[in-house]
């Protein structure tokens, strides 16, 4: 791990060189750049120099305890000895977590998508009361959330919705939402009070750029058809909704929210970008490994994360064994226990996989 700090420090300190560099402060692309590297770099470094400092501060403790000291000094440097010996632990733990690899999507907008599985018009509401959860959630923490295309369902639900959230942060928390959520619960059509049980799939994609994937525009057909809707204002009379289709993935992207066909394409095509670029980004996990899985599950759009029972008001999240009894409240976008639970879980699995590899 020492080792490991000291080649950080030594980066660190290069990279304090270059962005004072006056040519480097000209090109702004690359002096940006760096300077993202340098202050993701900066909390590792200055706990690795606390550290080092607190250690020295031991070694002098110990050195003036073999010294003659009257019993008030002795006990004064005995006090802070211990102070400080508890710190190095601290700082030890700290360091270790910090070595934690980054995901480099953590601070990107993500692109959710929520589609209704088994359960017919139940899913399709489930899939709206979802909906609302995340758009509640991004109230909370004050991001902004942007729809970008629905299909409805009769009953008021939704077969399809997808929006973007876009905050400092939104997929570092909301990454592990990918997956089936199953609810269980009466509906309303149901006259003879039986719990039915349905199922919602959720996708939550990091926002691709240019820089992040390369889509060659020859391979994507674009497709431009009237929306669809309820009757009323709600059905377009001009061709605005868009269909993008990347021929060599065979990724099919529908937008038609906008009243304006230009930015239909603008959102589809940032939605092709990020499904594309998810592809990209899981082939590419599992090549550099078939076999590690972290605790909080794969990501995988198959894999049954969580369970929302409404007769007996609990929520379970099944990758970590957390039930809360708050079914209410989690709908209304209190996720941050579930979300904490689940950070803290992938941060412990990443860092025995870090000891096992070492």
């Amino acid at each position: 791990m020492f080792d490991k700090l000291i080649e950080i420090e030594e980066k660190h300190m290069h990279l304090a060189d270059q962005i004072n560099d006056p040519e480097i402060i000209a090109n702004q692309n690359q002096w940006q750049k760096l300077m993202k590297e340098y202050s993701d770099m900066t909390p590792i470094v200055e706990a690795y120099q606390e550290y080092k400092k607190t250690k020295d501060a031991i070694a002098e403790g110990l050195e003036l305890l073999g010294e003659k000291l009257d019993d008030a000094f002795r006990e004064l440097v005995k006090e802070e000895l211990a102070e400080n010996k508890s710190r190095l632990e601290e700082l030890q733990k700290e360091m270790t977590i910090l070595l934690i690899p980054k995901d480099p999507n953590d601070e990107k907008n993500v692109i959710v998508e929520i589609r209704g599985g088994a359960g017919g018009d139940e899913a399709a509401l489930f899939a709206g009361d979802l909906f609302r959860m995340y758009a509640r959630y991004a109230e909370r923490r004050k991001w902004k959330v942007e729809l970008m295309n629905t299909s409805e369902s009769d009953l008021g639900g939704y077969k399809e919705v997808s929006f973007m959230i876009a905050g400092q942060g939104a997929y570092s928390r909301l990454k592990y939402e990918s997956g089936v959520h199953r609810v269980q619960r009466i509906p309303t059509t149901e006259s003879g009070g039986r719990i039915h049980t349905s199922t919602v799939t959720v996708a939550v994609l990091p926002e691709a750029e240019e820089v992040d994937v390369h889509i060659d525009m020859n391979d994507v057909r674009v497709d431009v058809f009237r929306a669809s809707g309820n009757g009323g204002q709600c059905v377009n009379t001009t061709d605005s909704a868009v269909r993008m289709t990347h021929i060599p993935t065979g990724i099919v992207v529908s937008c038609q929210n906008e009243k304006s066909q230009l930015k239909n394409k603008e959102q589809a095509l940032k939605v092709l970008y990020a499904r594309v670029y998810e592809r990209e980004r899981q082939a590419h996990d599992a090549a550099i490994s078939a076999d590690r899985r972290s605790q909080v599950g794969t990501g995988d759009r198959s894999e049954r994360i969580r369970t929302y029972n409404f007769p007996q008001g609990r929520v379970t999240d099944h990758r970590v064994g957390l039930t809360l009894h708050k079914i209410n409240a989690i709908l209304d976008g209190e996720l941050d226990e579930i979300m904490d639970t689940l950070i803290t879980t992938d941060r412990m699995e990443k860092l025995k996989e870090n000891q096992t590899e070492s």
